[in-house]
């Protein structure tokens, strides 16, 4: 049975392959990025822990320059693998940081977001995907990619009620801030 609930202290963000030279191909880039941006906004103010991949960075370049602004001191794990859960070095740092859930942002929906959080599911992570901030270049392969990963257990949900299950409660000196990022 999949657990909806999220718990802030046990929750760890992962933007996954968000590189300026990927997402100029992929269909809902904007989408993508404005809800990646607040992902990352939030991560910095609620004190979530980080961690950015990047997919061939030699030749595809770094993370999106908004995105990194706020998330700065997250490990960045360049990788070759599809699923980031088959490089020895993300392996280290989710083991490092012991959280046991973990929402993801990236691309591309149905390559290394359906492989990464299917591998995070066998291993026994809560996986949590935002479908407003995950894309591919075809929409028929994202949408087919949701529903698989709804199929193999990870919670499909979107930016907002994330945003508003992470912080809980209204009135809080972060709710406000964190609101201002939606509204």
């Amino acid at each position: 049975m999949k657990n909806y609930k999220i718990n802030r202290d046990d929750t760890l963000f992962v933007f996954l392959d968000l590189q300026d030279s990927l997402l100029k191909a992929i269909e809902n880039r904007d989408e993508i990025l404005k809800n990646s941006v607040i992902l990352a906004k939030t991560a910095e103010i609620l004190n979530i822990d980080s961690i950015i991949t990047l997919q061939y960075p030699k030749g595809l370049g770094g993370v999106n320059k908004e995105i990194h602004e706020f998330i700065k001191n997250a490990p960045q794990i360049d990788k070759a693998y599809f699923s980031c859960m088959r490089d020895e070095k993300f392996l280290e740092e989710i083991k490092k940081f012991g959280k046991r859930q973990v929402v993801i942002a990236g691309i591309e929906a149905h390559i290394c977001v359906f492989q990464t959080a299917r591998d995070m599911v066998d291993s026994g992570l809560n996986v949590f995907i935002l479908s407003d901030a995950v894309g591919s270049r075809n929409k028929k392969n994202r949408e087919n990619a949701l529903r698989q990963l709804n199929d193999l257990g990870c919670v499909v949900t979107n930016i907002e009620s994330i945003l508003f299950d992470l912080c809980e409660v209204s009135g809080t000196p972060e709710f406000k801030k964190v609101q201002k990022l939606i509204i």
